[in-house]
């Protein structure tokens, strides 16, 4: 399905990156290709990177917004080897001219590089006229990274494998969400390393009615993120944005985001995401933090 908040016009294509959250992420054991085995709902938020596309004689990369510097120094980032694996995948020239612009905290377990280099397949798909399918699009993004596949689409998804599985979630869309990251970059390598105890994949039902905010936290409740505690080793500031969270009026549950260190709690309505959120960023001023809504 097409990512209802990419757009076309004119010899130009603008995609919209969208933030990656793991509800609930388990591990299971490390597999052959030396993966972990993974199983996690995963939900998108209306908040995210912007990228734009137009036509060129080369590929060139320009990058901006917030946390572009943090980006500055990637000679070859997500983003240029979706554009260059996709090329190669239909024997086209990678030329094309992308800009960037950097929303999402860098290395913060919203998978903004993952999403990134999705937006850019879409994106390019269009702006070259390749008409690929999702699937086909995914089975280039598998080749990226583990969350890139479940970014192509930007919706609410069951995710399994290390990350090529990927299952449509109905009814998880319009739950308000406040997104909350220290400052802290966390790499994903040293907490898989710490990871100690873990959940394991296939005990999970996926048929679970979760069409409002009190049903869909009724069965988060019986899950958890297993990465949780390894990155509280090596980023200890996640507990206390974790506490601060559970004290804001109207949050019903409260949880790290894949490797960390950003977090979220979901809430009972936008009015309280939002006061929420005003909150967090006038008593830590060093925070990032963003109130939104799960989108379909």
């Amino acid at each position: 399905m097409p990512n209802p908040i990419d757009a076309v016009a004119s010899g130009r294509t603008d995609a919209f990156a969208a933030a990656k959250i793991n509800l609930f992420l388990h591990v299971g054991d490390k597999r052959a290709d030396g993966f972990h085995a993974l199983e996690s709902l995963v939900v998108f938020a209306d908040v995210g990177d912007a990228l734009t596309f137009a036509a060129s004689d080369a590929l060139k990369l320009k990058i901006d917004g917030p946390f572009g510097s943090g980006l500055a120094a990637e000679g070859d980032n997500l983003v240029l080897r979706a554009a260059r694996a996709l090329a190669a995948h239909v024997g086209c020239k990678a030329a094309a001219a992308i800009t960037l612009t950097k929303n999402l905290p860098v290395a913060s377990g919203i998978g903004g590089g993952s999403a990134d280099a999705a937006a850019a397949l879409r994106g390019l798909n269009e702006l070259w006229g390749l008409g690929l399918s999702g699937d086909a699009l995914r089975a280039i993004a598998e080749t990226l990274g583990s969350d890139v596949p479940v970014c192509v689409d930007s919706a609410s998804a069951w995710m399994e494998g290390r990350g090529e599985r990927v299952t449509p979630a109905d009814g998880v869309a319009g739950a308000a969400l406040v997104l909350v990251n220290p400052g802290v970059a966390v790499p994903t390598g040293p907490v898989f390393a710490g990871l100690k105890t873990r959940r394991g994949v296939g005990t999970v039902p996926h048929d679970v009615p979760m069409g409002d905010a009190e049903a869909l936290v009724a069965f988060l409740k019986g899950t958890s993120n297993d990465l949780q505690a390894p990155a509280l080793v090596i980023a200890p500031v996640i507990g206390e944005v974790l506490g601060e969270l559970s004290r804001m009026p109207g949050a019903i549950l409260w949880r790290m985001s894949g490797s960390g260190a950003t977090c979220f709690a979901l809430f009972e309505d936008d009015g309280a995401a939002q006061m929420a959120a005003i909150a967090l960023a006038r008593s830590h001023a060093g925070w990032w933090v963003k109130a939104g809504t799960i989108i379909s």
